[in-house]
């Protein structure tokens, strides 16, 4: 269990860490010219680079406390954090009516659950 609560983590750390890198490194413009960013003209450049970073640190909180056994707590608070960014993509999608993508934020979702789960229970560092 331990092996596959590592390849969820670093799979969700991938994910976040380019989602993030993606919201920080470019302009609000930019972001909301890609189709499937049109969600980020409902928000402030300032709310997206809020949105870049927490994901940044969460992907960061996933893996490196863990690999280097200071405050191991911390990976799953940052799947906790990271859920809940998922949560609230999935609300604003649903507002939006963009349908299509609410099935990859769930799912996103409930990995993020998974680890925090099972890092804080049965298969804590």
């Amino acid at each position: 269990m331990n092996v596959l609560l590592w390849i969820l983590a670093g799979l969700l750390a991938a994910f976040f860490l380019a989602a993030g890198l993606t919201k920080v490194s470019q302009s609000k413009e930019k972001l909301g010219e890609n189709p499937n960013m049109a969600w980020t003209k409902d928000f402030s450049a300032g709310t997206l680079k809020l949105i870049g970073t927490a994901e940044l640190l969460g992907a960061i909180g996933l893996i490196l406390p863990a690999v280097l056994d200071i405050a191991p707590v911390l990976v799953p608070l940052a799947a906790v954090g990271l859920a809940v960014i998922m949560a609230a993509a999935i609300v604003t999608h649903g507002r939006r009516k963009e349908f299509k993508v609410i099935p990859l934020n769930a799912v996103i979702l409930v990995l993020a659950v998974v680890v925090a789960i099972f890092r804080f229970g049965p298969n804590s560092f």
